[in-house]
Parts: C-alpha cells; sequence; structure tokens
C-alpha cells in the first residue's frame, strides 16, 4: 500500500499536465485528476504492482474524461484558446502565445482517434507500448495514428478569413 501511495504521488504532476490537455480548463482538470485519484484509490487491487501506474492511472483519466463528454451538461461545455487561462509562466512572450494557441487549435482539430494518442505520448510521455495499452489499440495502430497526426501539424494550416481591421481616427 506505500508503494502504490507513493507512486500515485508522483504520477499526479504528469497526469494533471495530461487532464489540462483534455479539458482545456484548469477546474475542470483539477477535478477530472481528483475523480481519477480517488477511482485509482479504491480500485488499488486491480494494479498490476510490476506494471508502471501512469499507464493505467492515464487509461482511468481517458474512461473518466469519455463518460463525462457523454453526460448532457459536459457536452456543451467548450472553453475557446483564447480565453483558456494560460499562464505567464507557460507563455513568456506573446508571440510564443500565439503560436501555442495555433498550435492547440491544430491538435483540437486532429481526428478524435489521432488527438488521443498524440496527447498521451507527447504530453503524458507515454511509450508506444503504453499508448496502446491504454486505448486497447494494437502499438501499429498508435504508430500509425502518430504518424498521421504529425504529418497533419506539420502542413502550413489552412488560411481563414482575411482578418479586417476597424479603422480609427
Amino acid at each position: 500500500m506505500p508503494r502504490f501511495r507513493q507512486e500515485l504521488k508522483e504520477a499526479l504532476p504528469s497526469l494533471w499536465r495530461y487532464a489540462y490537455v483534455l479539458t482545456r480548463d484548469r477546474s475542470r482538470a483539477d477535478d477530472l485528476v481528483q475523480d481519477c485519484a480517488e477511482r485509482a484509490l479504491r480500485k488499488r487491487h486491480l494494479w498490476q504492482a510490476d506494471r508502471p501506474i501512469r499507464p493505467w492511472l492515464a487509461k482511468m483519466a481517458l474512461n473518466i474524461h469519455r463518460n463525462g463528454l457523454r453526460t448532457s451538461a459536459a457536452r456543451h461545455i467548450h472553453v475557446a484558446y483564447d480565453e483558456a487561462d494560460l499562464s505567464p509562466h507557460a507563455l513568456p512572450s506573446a508571440e510564443q502565445g500565439l503560436e501555442a494557441m495555433e498550435m492547440l487549435r491544430r491538435v483540437d482539430a486532429l481526428p478524435p482517434e489521432q488527438r488521443e494518442v498524440l496527447l498521451l505520448v507527447v504530453i503524458d510521455g507515454l511509450s508506444y507500448a503504453e499508448a496502446a495499452g491504454v486505448l486497447d489499440i494494437p502499438i501499429g495502430t498508435v504508430m500509425s495514428r502518430i504518424s498521421r497526426a504529425r504529418a497533419s501539424l506539420k502542413q502550413e494550416p489552412t488560411p481563414g478569413p482575411p482578418v479586417r481591421l476597424r479603422s480609427v481616427t
């Protein structure tokens, strides 16, 4: 039991980062991590001590998040990236902030199956094999989805409508 609690405690920062990327909201990420930690403590007997805890927690967090999206109230909540609370510590300059927001928009535009794999590997730091276990898909599928997601993100974004500036004279 002490080993489980210690590993859970050490996994919480990466779990929170993953929860934040899933929810795009600090308080919802806090709630998701809280729900996940509570469920992990209740179901600690299901954790296999010879395996890393992070993939187990990531799968649990993803399932809790997906279940929340299925409820009618949570389905309609969306935080726009430009309204998200992005701390100045994470974004040292305005230009970097704009680049980060654009990348978040592009990641959000990916098909859900590509986005989920990309977030597990890039944000949560799971290996391809661990991500495959979390999503219950073959490792080759993980590799393919990551490859397609990265290729899509490397493409130049399609230009939107021209920005019209108001003249103030």
